[in-house]
């Protein structure tokens, strides 16, 4: 076999007698390099890159314990994805969760059986390539729709980017509509960095949050003395946005005097400081947004019509999460990328029960919902794969009440083909030859099975 067909297997083992069973039983298939201590890890990784590398805990100084092997796990000096398999003499239940929380693919009891020990590479070596072309589809696709830090391919959001290209290349008032955790701040955000305002300030005002004695003075500023403990004059957020944009969140919270005040300020585009006595001028552009009805709060007299006219000339509406089932796994696997990688995890895979738990579930919360269940699960996961309990959602059960019939043996089989036949397209990203390689069939076989349980791509 020629060297540049070989797999980069790394061995981290400071017994050079192992060291050297191992590198002698496995030479013939994979490139092979050996680190005795944690600096010796540190360059090794340096100089290439192994997907698989075979970890005993016990290095030195503490070669009878597993202080050094775990702690080289948790600094990361192991890349994130690279596959791990523990050699060890005596897993302890506490340290076998410890390992598999920081990434650890497999372990493999010592004495090293060394055939073993090869069907636990390969499976690796295998795992890594298909996790490996998955990113790569993930961060295409991922590409493909990120629209300045937006995800999304369902048709909802194609539209909503398209709208904001057209709303950044103007200056009237924007009204975002949505529920909470749909991402108002994100598209208000997104129409600054679209406009000639985008080297200016971008200002976040949440109207619910400021106490009402004080949001006078966080909008429109105060000059010193205006009232007790006024000891300096200072700006407001209105100024602060002076040739920017100024988001002002949960716009129906804002109390009705200074819902008047606001109109003025919108009417002749300047503000008057509390105490001030002349009028600033000021050059901005607001956009708004409310989880609640509007119209129902003019309506009900809670809030001005004629400012809710002044801030309502570009409606928009940021679609809940239920409405984009297209985006559900894309917005998943994003989370999972972005929070892993602070936590030091190694590569994490959804299974197909998770894939069907994520569609099926509501999302009341939306899309912060979502991301709160993804960290939830990292918190927590044991593993690489993440189930439906992980993320606190159910997985596909009986609704009816009573106790589902036993199946036949035949059916059991069939479902269970199916169900490997659907994780393995999960795992390849739906790449038919790598699917086909990790059930051991043929492509033809493959095809067969899919026409055979009814599974499109």
């Amino acid at each position: 076999m020629h060297s540049e067909s070989l797999y980069k297997l790394l061995i981290i083992e400071d017994e050079t007698s192992v060291a050297r069973q191992l590198q002698w039983g496995l030479g013939n298939k994979y490139e092979i390099s050996i680190a005795a201590d944690a600096d010796q890890v540190k360059q090794a990784f340096k100089s290439a890159v192994f997907p698989v590398v075979t970890l005993d805990l016990g290095l030195p100084p503490f070669p009878n314990s597993p202080t050094v092997g775990l702690r080289i796990l948790e600094e990361g000096l192991i890349p994130a994805g690279t596959k791990v398999i523990v050699l060890t003499g005596n897993a302890e239940e506490e340290t076998a969760v410890k390992a598999v929380r920081l990434g650890v693919t497999d372990f493999c009891p010592k004495p090293v059986d060394l055939g073993y020990l090869a069907v636990l590479i390969d499976r690796a070596f295998r795992m890594y390539a298909i996790e490996a072309a998955g990113a790569r589809q993930d961060a295409d696709s991922s590409n493909d729709h990120n629209f300045y830090g937006m995800l999304g391919a369902s048709s909802a959001m194609q539209a909503l980017f398209a709208v904001l290209k057209r709303a950044a290349a103007n200056n009237f008032p924007i009204l975002i509509s949505g529920e909470t955790g749909t991402g108002k701040e994100m598209i208000a955000k997104t129409v600054h960095l679209l406009s000639q305002r985008r080297d200016k300030p971008f200002i976040v005002v949440n109207c619910g949050a400021i106490p009402e004695q004080l949001i006078e003075s966080e909008l429109f500023g105060h000059e010193k003395g205006a009232f007790t403990g006024a000891h300096t004059s200072r700006k407001g957020k209105f100024e602060e946005a002076h040739g920017g944009t100024i988001f002002l969140d949960e716009i129906g919270e804002l109390p009705f005097p200074m819902q008047v005040k606001l109109l003025r300020t919108l009417q002749e585009e300047t503000v008057e400081r509390i105490g001030g006595r002349r009028p600033i001028p000021l050059s901005f552009r607001i956009i708004s947004a409310t989880n609640v009805d509007l119209d129902q709060a003019v309506a009900a007299g809670q809030f001005r019509q004629d400012l809710y006219f002044r801030l309502n000339v570009i409606p928009l509406i940021a679609p809940p999460l239920r409405e984009r089932q297209d985006d559900i796994i894309i917005l998943a696997h994003h989370f999972i990328e972005q929070e892993r990688k602070g936590l030091g995890l190694g590569r994490l895979t959804l299974s197909p029960a998770t894939h069907m738990a994520l569609k099926a579930h509501p999302w009341p919360g939306n899309v912060r919902e979502l991301r709160n269940a993804v960290r939830r699960a990292l918190a927590t996961i044991n593993g690489t794969v993440i189930q439906p309990a992980d993320l606190g959602l159910s997985g596909p059960e009986s609704t009816s009440g009573e106790s589902p019939p036993i199946d036949s043996l035949a059916e059991t089989k069939r479902r269970a083909e199916a169900e490997a036949v659907r994780q393995a397209l999960a795992l390849s990203g739906n790449n038919i030859s790598q699917a086909a390689r990790l059930l051991s069939v043929s492509r033809p076989t493959l095809h067969d099975l899919l026409k055979k349980h009814k599974i499109t791509l």
